[in-house]
């Protein structure tokens, strides 16, 4: 094979994967990182819809926002896919289990105390099983608004 040849598939091969690894960062760096609790019932979302009922989602996939996502009360109603990345105890993750939930209230005015407080999320009992070991206080979760 000729030498200009040669270079130019090294050359294809390099932008190739040049661009594939590019659009791999950008795609996994528009996710933030945060952390995620639990609670249980009784769900009363007063904070987004009153005390509505019909706002969850019936999956049971909700949660109820953190103060650094609660921008005021426009969190309510959003949906976000999330993952679980790390905790504490090793082996706590669903590894490549990935869930969306909807955002019913604000963490600081439910009724049911979360197991952590100051998280980024505080989920439903149902997602948190989802995504982690409920035996969990808290856990390390990358998140995206969908």
């Amino acid at each position: 094979m000729p030498k200009a040849k040669v270079h130019v598939s090294l050359l294809r091969l390099i932008l190739s994967r040049l661009v594939f690894s590019t659009l791999f960062i950008i795609h996994h760096s528009l996710a933030d990182v945060g952390t995620a609790a639990k609670y249980g019932p009784p769900f009363l979302p007063t904070a987004c819809f009153g005390r509505d009922a019909s706002q969850f989602p019936s999956s049971n996939m909700f949660a109820a926002a953190g103060e650094a996502i609660w921008d005021n009360g426009a969190a309510c109603g959003r949906q976000y896919q999330l993952r679980c990345i790390s905790a504490v105890a090793p082996g706590t993750c669903t590894p490549a289990q990935t869930i969306q939930i909807k955002i019913v209230d604000r963490a600081q005015s439910t009724v049911s105390r979360p197991s952590l407080g100051g998280t980024t999320m505080v989920l439903s009992t149902t997602a948190f099983q989802a995504i982690a070991n409920v035996s969990a206080s808290f856990v390390n979760v990358e998140y995206q608004q969908v």
